[in-house]
């Protein structure tokens, strides 16, 4: 399957304006996302997805490939399919813009399962939680799971119900936003009438859920910080100060 991933990315977030275009240890933050995932030996192309000049701009000066979408789309998944029917990927990956910290590996962990499975609409890779203030806290999207590894539900509440020793004793899982969709699926999810749960919790995948669709969750070894604020920016400068990826890529 020919392999891709897209980037979306748009300059008008409520809670971090301009947030694509912060500096983050001397390069911009979309910059680190786009630089890391290309770095994937599964994908093809790279692609950064916008409706924003600036930030078409800015790729282009780092030397990323940009398609540019409507201003309209409330979902990222919108936008990447928008910009996906103008490829000729089998697979196409979308690794939101605020994830900074993806390593490439979690790309070919991603794409992994649907060389094994031939029925899979869609993977979201999961991570266990390992700080119950980021359980507790709404920019972290927790997810459950039924025995086959598919998600029940996703929510920005902190679930599922803590067992009686508390957090510690508790299995806990966030979604972490690598996104590998079939060409078929991603494009049927955005002729699907947004949903009602997909709207009150500002999640994608609810939408395919809501719609009786599977998304398998794949656990990655690697932990990941989304920024949706500038405090998850300085945090994220710390956590990545001595990553050795950057030395393959960064400029000085």
């Amino acid at each position: 399957m020919k392999t891709i991933a897209i980037i979306p990315a748009r300059m008008g977030s409520s809670r971090f304006p301009g947030k694509p275009l912060a500096q983050l240890l001397n390069c911009t933050m979309l910059e680190h996302v786009y630089q890391r995932v290309a770095m994937s030996k599964s994908l093809s192309a790279t692609y950064i997805a916008t409706c924003d000049e600036a930030i078409r701009q800015a790729a282009i000066a780092f030397g990323a490939p940009v398609i540019m979408t409507a201003d309209s789309h409330e979902r990222a998944s919108d936008r990447i399919a928008e910009a996906a029917a103008h490829t000729d990927a089998d697979l196409i990956v979308m690794v939101q813009g605020d994830e900074p910290m993806t390593h490439p590996s979690m790309i070919d962990t991603a794409v992994a399962p649907f060389h094994n499975d031939p029925k899979l609409e869609c993977v979201n890779l999961t991570k266990r939680i390992d700080d119950e203030a980021d359980f507790r806290s709404p920019n972290t999207i927790k997810v459950v799971t039924d025995q086959q590894g598919n998600a029940l539900y996703m929510t920005r509440q902190p679930i599922p119900t803590l067992a009686p020793g508390g957090f510690g004793a508790t299995a806990t899982y966030k979604q972490v936003c690598i996104i590998p969709f079939t060409r078929t699926c991603l494009l049927e999810y955005s002729q699907l009438p947004p949903t009602p749960l997909e709207r009150l919790e500002s999640i994608d995948m609810l939408r395919l859920l809501e719609h009786g669709r599977h998304v398998r969750m794949v656990e990655t070894e690697y932990d990941t910080q989304a920024v949706d604020t500038e405090a998850d920016l300085a945090r994220v400068a710390q956590l990545m100060a001595n990553d050795p990826l950057l030395g393959k890529y960064q400029r000085t």
